[in-house]
């Protein structure tokens, strides 16, 4: 029974959840659960496999149905989206999404059940996402108890992707991982950025003109980590001084994608555009899906502007 409704609220974070005086969090989105399974219409099989015992994190993984102890499969490690507050590994819209993309790049697939804000507030989910980029990594090494990644992984070939506050993760792991410091012993291919969840202060393109959204977005960030940056906080604006140099991403391909009526578009672009304009030594691409808005393709990712998003994902991993 739902006690929350005469309750004041004092976070309205919307339209992902609502934060009660007695402290009640009511998520409003992202809470449905599919569990791990064979797909029957794309072969695809995955499981749920817990990472680390003592936080509880862990992760799902996609496997194709091509799969022989023969042939080594491109590896995705992928960060899902939810302004870091909801959704999971296992809500249906994401498993359904990367069981098409799965199925259609021909890669295995580690879906990252990082823990949510405010319960957990930030850098957790950043933490988290490290946490299980290095277990994946020892498996290159034999250190790995999953038979999955031993025996169908060619780690030769290893992307990070995710879509808004994921792609905003797999950002920040393509930093960490070029810190010699951080060194995990393997070589990121690339990154896909999908709707990437970067914000600033000072509104750019769409949100100049769009007030009611900026608002919107502009509350995100405050309720996952308040600090007195703001939106100009280095996690949410990788555009200020303060934030790490884009020239230390781990990898020389990426791949970022916005949707023309995205309110996070021009944030996106702006990112694109500043690799181009970098130091760094890679090549970036940057395609915009036209008539859509935010993570469309997640919503339906059977449609056919999503299908031929999730082709550009598979040429660009298999260098098409």
């Amino acid at each position: 029974m739902d006690t929350t409704n005469n309750l004041e609220v004092v976070h309205d974070v919307f339209p992902y959840l609502k934060v009660y005086k007695n402290g009640t969090i009511k998520r409003l989105v992202g809470t449905e659960f599919a569990p791990a399974t064979y797909d029957t219409q794309t072969g695809v099989t995955s499981k749920d496999v817990l990472v680390n015992p003592k936080t509880g994190l862990s992760a799902r993984i996609y496997l194709p149905n091509s799969t022989t102890k023969s042939k080594k499969h491109p590896l995705v490690v992928y960060f899902h989206g939810g302004a870091f507050c909801i959704s999971s590994v296992g809500d249906p819209k994401y498993h359904d999404s990367l069981t098409v993309f799965v199925s259609t790049a021909n890669v295995v697939l580690v879906s990252v059940d990082y823990r949510l804000a405010p319960e957990h507030p930030l850098p957790t989910a950043y933490d988290d996402s490290w946490y299980v980029l290095k277990w994946v990594a020892a498996h290159n090494f034999k250190q790995g108890t999953d038979v999955w990644l031993q025996e169908f992984v060619d780690f030769d070939s290893v992307f990070l992707a995710g879509d808004s506050a994921g792609a905003n993760i797999s950002h920040f792991m393509a930093i960490r991982a070029g810190k010699s410091d951080e060194d995990i012993g393997i070589k990121i291919s690339g990154m896909l950025m999908i709707n990437p969840y970067f914000w600033g202060e000072e509104p750019i393109g769409i949100e100049i003109k769009d007030q009611v959204r900026k608002s919107m977005v502009d509350k995100w960030w405050e309720f996952v980590c308040p600090s007195n940056k703001g939106n100009n906080d280095p996690l949410i604006n990788p555009f200020v001084d303060e934030a790490p140099s884009l020239e230390e991403l781990a990898c020389d391909r990426v791949l970022v994608c916005v949707a023309e009526l995205d309110i996070l578009r021009d944030r996106g672009i702006l990112y694109y555009e500043y690799l181009v304009e970098s130091q760094w030594k890679g090549k970036v691409e940057m395609i915009e899906t036209k008539g859509e808005d935010h993570v469309f393709h997640i919503f339906n990712p059977k449609s056919e502007k999503a299908l031929d998003l999730v082709k550009c994902w598979a040429d660009f991993i298999n260098g098409k």
